[in-house]
Formats: structure tokens, C-alpha cells, sequence
């Protein structure tokens, strides 16, 4: 079964301007298999939330309707990728669906030198015991939770140098994911070159909403890192997204093909990493470069912490099921499908003057829950409150991304986040969309309820990625009068 992506010659149609005047987003696939969904009243919704701790995290699936908790491995496949796992070759060693990963990711990613790992958070194990030792700093553009437990772990620390305006929930600025040069420039020479091993771009920066870098920008960066001989890693988890952001939003790129992008976006970085569960629809991930004294310092830990250095830690299975995703990333039809129901999404609920991040970017919609529940401190985590009492009042799970997502300082106290915010993820070719009209409609009313919802606080807390694990109570009788206010509205309806 060939692994090619389509090339029919015709153009990704992400929209269409129906008769009514509304722009629409398309499915750009059929529905072959379908998995059974429930929609549990809500009595036993709020019997489910409490059970986990007002932590969506912990709620069991057969208590969900939709599951918008995140897009990591929860993409739909694809026929030809299913077709794929069936030819996997199981040896332990020198196996044949590993050198049919390591082709794509040249072909996709330019980068003949290859690990593989079980998924992204694995991949920054290996690279930061490699390359970072206490004291170190390393800049990014943004930081994901476990990229900053891990160099929290290994004694370094981060530097975030997004503009300033990129912490703006309401912006017209295409790439908010761009760092700040100057920024840059500065951690650099103050902390002194020495103590930087590693400059971090993150592809469509998650905690801020799923935001691009643009290629000036990353090129920028490469030149700073280039002069000071310093390593620039590239976590390509959403590379996908981002290139097409830059096809739609990069005058010098709107006439180029996904596939030269993402080879233009990795040839600048000595390191590329990703979580495939992210990038390609499966699950995995893995460590590419073109330089051999890198690849060769990083080899050793693989077998230690991963498995042999042609299945590190994954099924041969998912390995086949990758290096069709990753070239299936290159397809304008694949790669647009999330994207454009996300912004779907976020120009509906703008428009009903519900706070949303904009402008409208990759993995989810993304809510801004200090201005849905301004009355709710961060302190008592207005981004978990407001999942908790969205899961309530529809049976959607999202994932609160704010100062629950962060940590405490040496104090106890904690670490506010630069953003509270709602993650609804739209996981590629998974939902329909009625299913996104009804996140639509029950956000909406929950907009007109908002002052029913109250704060959190923490029961259990771990101490770290406390947001997975740790449980929390409401600090008042809010989910209950929450509850008796949508029966109110709604009657018996579920």
C-alpha cells in the first residue's frame, strides 16, 4: 500500500462559502469506523468531576462525551497508515520498519541521523542529560510543562523571550510564537555563553495558545546561535501546523509547498525532536540531526532510558504507522483540517464575545478563563475552575492551561501563569461538526451563567506536573447551584 500523499493536483479546500453566506470548514475525508460515544446526564457528571478531584485529568473516558483534552495521540489514522502497521518487522534489532522511519524523516525533515523514542517528553530526557548541567539557562520561545521539568531537574533554568505582545490574549500578530532577538542576545551575554548550551524554538508554542514562529524569525535565531556556537533544537511536535501558518500568514511563503517548508524550518536547527503522537497521528517520537558528534553523544542514553537504538521504546507497529504520518504531514488536505475547525471555532465564540486567544491557532481552541471568570483569582485557578464546570454543564473534557499547569516558587507560593486559559483540542479528523456546534452552544450559555463559578484549591498536590495528578475541591457550594441552573435551562435534556 503506497505511503505517498495524495497528489491528485488538487488544493487543500479547508472552507466553503455556502449560499447562506457562512464560511463552513469541510471534513476532507469519510468516516469508514466508528467508535460509540455517551452522554452521561448530568448528575452523574458532577458524581464524575468530584470523583476526580475537579481535575479532567483524572475523569474516566466512559464519563466524557467529547474528549477535548488534548490532541496527543488521540488523531485520527489514516487508512493507508493502519494498512502500514500490518507489514511491521518485530525483530528487537536491525529492524526494517525502523529504516522505513528513518527514510520519511529524511524525506520530511532532512535529517538522516535518527533515535527513536517513545514520545517527546522522552526525547527531551536524553537530550538535556546530554547537554545541560546545573546552572545552565536555556532560552526559548516558550516552554511546555515537561520540557521545564526536565531541565528543572537536570539544575537549569529557562529564559522565555516571546515579544511582549505575545501574552495578549486578543492580537492580530500572525506569529506570536516569534522570539524576542534582542531578548536573546541579552540571556545570552548576561549569563555568558559558557552556561547556554541550547537555544529551544518551540513549533506553534503550546501554553500560549498553539501561536507560529514565522521563518525570519527562526532564521534570526539560527544566526544568533550560529555566532555563538551554540546548539538550536527545534521541538517539531506541531512543525505541521506551524508550516502551514506560514504558507497562510509569510508573504515569502504563500506560493511554497508544505513539504519545502518543513525542510527549510529543520535545516536551520542542529537538533530536531517530536512527539509523533502530536505530529504524525501516532505514537512515539524521535531525535533527528545531520551532525554525526551529536548523534553520537546522544546515542548512548537511548538504550539506557528507551529501548535499542532501532525501536527506542516503541512498538515496530506505531514506527510504521509514523513514517506514513510524517509524510502525510506534507499534504496541504491533512495538515489544514484541524486548523481550520479551530478557527472556526474561535471566530464563532468571539463573535458571541466569549474571550478567546486570536488569533485562532494550532492544536485547539483556546479560552481565556481570566476574562470568561474575571471574579476567580488565579490563585484559585480560574482555567481549572472553568474546565471543571464546562465538563459540568456538557460533558466535554478540556485541559486547564494556566497557574494549575504551573509550579511553586522556594516560598510555597505559587507561580501565577502568564495565561489562564481553556484548552478545547481539536484533534485531526476526529470530531464533526454538530459536535463542534455543540461546544459552540454550551460555552456559550455557560458565558451567560459565569458568575455561578466559583475557585479551587488543592487537596492533593504533587510536586511535580502537579496539573496530571493533583485533586482539588470547590471552594464553595458553586457546582451544585451550577447544576440546578442548567436543569433550570435545559429541563431533562442531557
Amino acid at each position: 500500500m503506497s505511503s505517498s500523499p495524495d497528489t491528485s493536483g488538487h488544493s487543500a479546500s479547508p472552507a466553503v462559502r455556502f449560499f447562506s453566506g457562512e464560511n463552513i470548514p469541510l471534513e476532507m475525508h469519510k468516516v469508514r469506523v466508528v467508535q460509540k460515544l455517551s452522554l452521561p446526564p448530568i448528575e452523574e457528571r458532577l458524581s464524575a468531576i468530584r470523583r476526580a478531584g475537579f481535575n479532567t485529568f483524572l475523569l474516566k473516558t466512559r464519563d466524557v462525551y467529547l474528549d477535548m483534552l488534548t490532541d496527543s495521540g488521540t488523531n485520527a489514522m489514516s487508512d493507508v497508515q493502519m494498512g502500514a502497521m500490518m507489514q511491521a518487522d518485530d525483530a528487537y534489532a536491525g529492524s526494517q520498519s525502523f529504516e522505513r522511519m528513518q527514510a520519511a524523516i529524511e524525506e520530511v525533515f532532512g535529517k538522516r541521523l535518527v533515535l527513536p523514542v517513545h514520545q517527546g517528553r522522552a526525547a527531551e530526557n536524553v537530550i538535556f542529560r546530554s547537554y545541560v548541567k546545573a546552572g545552565d539557562l536555556v532560552p526559548m520561545n516558550y516552554h511546555f510543562t515537561t520540557t521545564l521539568a526536565h531541565l528543572e531537574l537536570n539544575g537549569a533554568k529557562i529564559a522565555e523571550l516571546l515579544h511582549d505582545e505575545a501574552l495578549q490574549v486578543k492580537s492580530t500578530n500572525p506569529f506570536k510564537g516569534n522570539m524576542d532577538i534582542a531578548k536573546l542576545r541579552h540571556a545570552i551575554a548576561s549569563h555568558g555563553v559558557q552556561n547556554v548550551p541550547l537555544i529551544r524554538m518551540e513549533a506553534s508554542t503550546n501554553l500560549i495558545g498553539g501561536q507560529p514562529f514565522s521563518i525570519a524569525n527562526l532564521r534570526e535565531v539560527a544566526q544568533v546561535a550560529k555566532e555563538a556556537g551554540i546548539l538550536l533544537l527545534l521541538d517539531a511536535s506541531l512543525i505541521g501546523e506551524n508550516a502551514w501558518f506560514i504558507k497562510q500568514r509569510e508573504p515569502e511563503f504563500q506560493q511554497a509547498s508544505i513539504a519545502s517548508i518543513l525542510h527549510e524550518m529543520c535545516a536551520l536547527a542542529d537538533i530536531v525532536y517530536f512527539s509523533s503522537r502530536k505530529v504524525s497521528s501516532s505514537r512515539g517520537g524521535a531525535i533527528c540531526t545531520n551532525r554525526p558528534e551529536v548523534f553520537d553523544k546522544l546515542k548512548v542514553l537511548v538504550p539506557l532510558f528507551e529501548g535499542f537504538l532501532t525501536y527506542g521504546g516503541m512498538s515496530v507497529r506505531e514506527i510504521e504507522a509514523m513514517a506514513v504520518g510524517l509524510r502525510e504531514t506534507t499534504d496541504d488536505t491533512i495538515i489544514s483540517q484541524s486548523p481550520s475547525f479551530i478557527r472556526y471555532l474561535v471566530e464563532r465564540l468571539e463573535a458571541l464575545g466569549i474571550p478567546v486567544v486570536t488569533p485562532a491557532g494550532g492544536l485547539g481552541c483556546h479560552v481565556d478563563a481570566g476574562g470568561f471568570l474575571p471574579h476567580i483569582p488565579q490563585a484559585e485557578y480560574p482555567a481549572g475552575a472553568l474546565a471543571a464546570a464546562f465538563y459540568l454543564i456538557s460533558g466535554v473534557r478540556g485541559m486547564e492551561r494556566g497557574t494549575l499547569s504551573s509550579t511553586r516558587d522556594s516560598y510555597g507560593n505559587d507561580i501565577l501563569a502568564d495565561a489562564e486559559l481553556l484548552r478545547l483540542a481539536l484533534p485531526r479528523r476526529v470530531f464533526t461538526l454538530s459536535q463542534v456546534k455543540y461546544v459552540e452552544d454550551r460555552l456559550h450559555w455557560l458565558y451567560t451563567q459565569r458568575e455561578l463559578v466559583g475557585g479551587l484549591r488543592f487537596v492533593e498536590e504533587p510536586s511535580v506536573l502537579r496539573f496530571f495528578m493533583g485533586r482539588l475541591e470547590a471552594l464553595s457550594d458553586w457546582p451544585e447551584k451550577l447544576m440546578q441552573a442548567f436543569k433550570r435551562a435545559f429541563g431533562d435534556s442531557l
